[in-house]
């Protein structure tokens, strides 16, 4: 790969760090009106999140010293032309197992600003940031339909590491998961093993540094169960069988305030039915919710969802930058 070529901020003047203190009602203004068209509820309470905290006096002393804590957009750079701010880039901090991350998020740049390089500059700012932070990855995730951003990422040297699908449905009490020819049976303790093989295929800790599963919440037994006592939550279990066999298992997990998730765990494949089933009894027997969110990997049993009555809301291309891309970086800053 080419060695990344951006000017340094120096030579930037419109290229600067963020500052919380001023800067974040702002950002959350930009970012709401670049992705408007595709930002759901939960991204709707983040920009609320990011103006709350723009004006609480209490929370900008403590970002002060959490920035490289919170899991909030307190650290990035931002373009500023004419007094405006005009290009936003976020860089949020993660830790795992030892392990720091960062991902560059919230890259956005005012639609007559754009084709000037600016989204670039930016996303550069932050790799190298990231870099002089010590990351050990460095991670983006950017929409599949937005293939101009698809290939600048690329050419700074960030490299797919997964797709993934957020599918959504609103529960429906008339939902009929019958006529599929399974059988739904009590969920136990002797289901643990195979469901858990296959929620590990399909929920990979490639990715569990930003979404980790909740393993201590889905497993069964005492000690599990107790932890959901404490933490004031609950989960609900389906099980379909195939004879004596464990055929699939989908997993509720409500959340406060947002769409609960459900997680699936079934086969590699054969398990069509199975699948779309489990979706139509968790959309019957959830009927007082109020939406629910499967995240699964892109492409992968897309019909026997859809057959389920969901819908995809989005897919996400997740890029990790390469060894290469990080040592280009040291070298050009």
């Amino acid at each position: 790969m080419a060695a990344i070529t951006t000017p340094i901020l120096a030579e930037t003047p419109h290229l600067r760090p963020l500052n919380i203190v001023r800067d974040l009602p702002a950002v959350a203004d930009l970012v709401e009106s670049c992705f408007a068209d595709t930002m759901d509820a939960e991204g709707r309470r983040y920009i609320q999140q990011m103006r709350r905290a723009g004006s609480d006096n209490a929370f900008l002393r403590w970002a002060n010293t959490a920035v490289e804590t919170a899991s909030m957009p307190l650290s990035g750079f931002i373009w500023a032309e004419n007094g405006s701010i005009v290009g936003n880039v976020s860089l949020i901090p993660f830790r795992r197992e030892g392990r720091k991350y960062y991902l560059v998020a919230n890259v956005a740049v005012r639609p007559e600003y754009r084709r000037r390089g600016i989204a670039r500059a930016l996303t550069v700012a932050a790799m190298r940031q990231a870099c002089q932070k010590r990351a050990d990855e460095t991670w983006l995730h950017v929409r599949d339909d937005n293939p101009g951003a698809v290939e600048l990422y690329r050419s700074l040297g960030f490299v797919e590491q997964a797709r993934r699908t957020s599918w959504q449905a609103k529960p429906d009490r008339n939902a009929c998961p019958d006529g599929f020819g399974v059988t739904f049976s009590r969920h136990g303790g002797h289901d643990w093993p195979p469901q858990e093989s296959w929620l590990r295929r399909l929920y990979p800790d490639l990715l569990a540094w930003y979404h980790p599963v909740p393993w201590t919440t889905l497993r069964p037994g005492f000690g599990p169960a107790l932890y959901r006592f404490f933490l004031e939550t609950e989960i609900r279990n389906w099980a379909v069988r195939s004879g004596d066999q464990l055929a699939g298992v989908l997993t509720w997990q409500p959340t406060f305030g947002g769409s609960d998730r459900l997680w699936a765990a079934v086969p590699p494949e054969g398990s069509a039915l199975v699948l779309t089933a489990l979706l139509l009894q968790a959309r019957r027997a959830l009927a007082w919710r109020q939406m629910l969110t499967l995240d699964f990997p892109a492409g992968e049993y897309r019909s026997a969802v859809e057959a389920a009555g969901f819908h995809p809301h989005r897919t996400l291309i997740w890029m990790r930058a390469a060894e290469t891309a990080a040592a280009d970086i040291r070298t050009s800053t």
